[in-house]
């Protein structure tokens, strides 16, 4: 599976660059993360190899069985919702957490991040689809209240904001979500202090391209990498 996965980053990093030249903009400005929820620990050793070293998972525990002991290895991120009672494990595991949605879960990260002494960057996720079962902000003044809780947290430090596109929708409905989600993240830099607010995770694997086009700086792939999951 090696060289074939070398071949589809390789693949995937050239449309990717496509897609940000169609735009306009620099494709270094565009990072590939590694999706390997349901994978085996053997696919993360082989994406290491292929050179991948950004990755994401969907749960804590999952996280913690395939990544323990890699953390000086690669940067992993949590992508999936975080339960608070998975916060103190969260909080020691991953570089991020993309998935802030309410203040509750903000401050009980923070409770661990403090008590290993360390800082956390974090994204919080907005639902643009306005899906029922969908985590996410929907609406202004949630996205406000998360980042009133982040900016009163010292130890999480705000990196941006993360969205899942509409499930089954078609491209007029991708691009609709994406574009909300960039000029909401225009907005918070506008208002806010913007260095170092400078992360948009948005596309996965059916829209990513689409995602690079709208000005994701971050894309989250899992099958166009790894093929169909177990």
């Amino acid at each position: 599976m090696s060289d074939d996965l070398a071949g589809r980053v390789a693949s995937i990093r050239e449309r990717i660059a496509a897609a940000a030249r169609r735009a306009g903009r620099d494709p270094s400005e565009v990072r590939l993360m590694a999706i390997t929820k349901t994978f085996p620990p053997s696919t993360v050793g082989e994406a290491m190899a292929a050179g991948l070293t950004l990755f994401g998972e969907n749960r804590v525990a999952e996280a913690q069985a395939k990544f323990g002991g890699l953390e000086d290895a690669c940067e992993l991120h949590l992508v999936g919702h975080l339960q608070r009672n998975k916060a103190a494990v969260a909080a020691g595991l991953f570089s991020c957490v993309q998935s802030i949605d309410k203040p509750e879960t903000a401050e009980a990260l923070a409770r661990h991040c403090e008590a290993l002494g360390r800082r956390m960057d974090v994204l919080i996720e907005y639902n643009t689809s306005g899906e029922a079962t969908k985590s996410g902000v929907r609406d202004r003044d949630g996205l406000a209240a998360c980042l009133a809780a982040v900016h009163r947290l010292p130890v999480l430090r705000l990196r941006g904001l993360m969205t899942v596109g509409p499930l089954g929708g078609g491209p007029p409905e991708v691009r609709r979500a994406f574009r909300l989600l960039r000029q909401l993240f225009e907005d918070v830099r506008a208002e806010r202090q913007p260095e170092g607010i400078d992360t948009l995770s948005m596309g996965m694997s059916g829209d990513f391209e689409v995602a690079v086009e709208e000005g994701a700086t971050m894309v989250r792939l899992g099958t166009a990498l790894f093929g169909d999951r177990p």
